[in-house]
């Protein structure tokens, strides 16, 4: 009798067969090895070899004053004008040193500069953990051409799975609608395999990472 099975159907047989049947594991001995090599650098030394090397630029401040003054530089250096930023943590900071900045989303398309803080630094690959869980929303880490994130040093954290815990422990049930890593400003190889960066969104990245753990 022609078996009339189809070629998927006896695919999926195949499989439940091999699920069935007990093997022992050919390879024992890689079950105890780990998955990355351990890791002696501290983690903001590990962030800022990884975030650069995905062309991503990071600053480290020992305080407020030291981050406004080095925001002051760069901006100066860039000529930006229009530095956006919408948290208010952000903004006291902004405040207290006199620092001009654009509050509400007016004239939002001719924003050069937004302004934000992340929820967490993955140090492994040098990410950005950031949720839409705050007044910055979707929008600031996207559309300006320039993407500047102030971050603490009590925000490192080696893997995502502890990104993902820092986020668990801030906002219990109420956990937000978008979650995301940036690694890097945008970039895409699409067009002659060439790499250009800001195709999809910003053309530069910063981090400026302030030290909150200081005995």
């Amino acid at each position: 009798m022609k078996d009339s099975t189809t070629p998927k159907e006896q695919l999926l047989k195949k499989i439940r067969k091999a699920l069935l049947e007990k093997r022992d594991n050919p390879y024992p001995q890689l079950e105890d090895l780990p998955l990355y090599a351990p890791q002696d650098d501290l983690l903001e030394v590990l962030f800022a070899e990884q975030f650069t090397a995905v062309s991503g630029q990071f600053i480290f401040c020992e305080d407020e004053i030291d981050f406004i003054e080095n925001l002051l530089t760069l901006a100066e250096q860039r000529n930006w004008h229009k530095i956006y930023c919408w948290e208010k943590y952000l903004q006291n900071i902004l405040k207290t040193y006199d620092y001009p900045y654009f509050e509400t989303d007016k004239d939002f398309e001719q924003a050069e500069v937004g302004l934000t803080l992340c929820d967490a630094l993955i140090a492994r690959n040098g990410s950005i953990l950031i949720t839409n869980g705050n007044a910055a929303g979707r929008r600031l880490s996207i559309y300006p051409h320039q993407h500047i994130v102030l971050a603490y040093t009590s925000q490192l954290v080696l893997d995502l799975k502890d990104g993902f815990k820092l986020l668990k422990d801030k906002y219990k049930n109420n956990v937000p609608s978008m979650i995301t890593t940036i690694t890097g400003p945008s970039r895409t190889a699409d067009i002659e395999k060439t790499l250009v960066l800001g195709a999809h969104g910003p053309k530069e990245l910063f981090v400026f990472l302030l030290d909150d753990l200081q005995a």
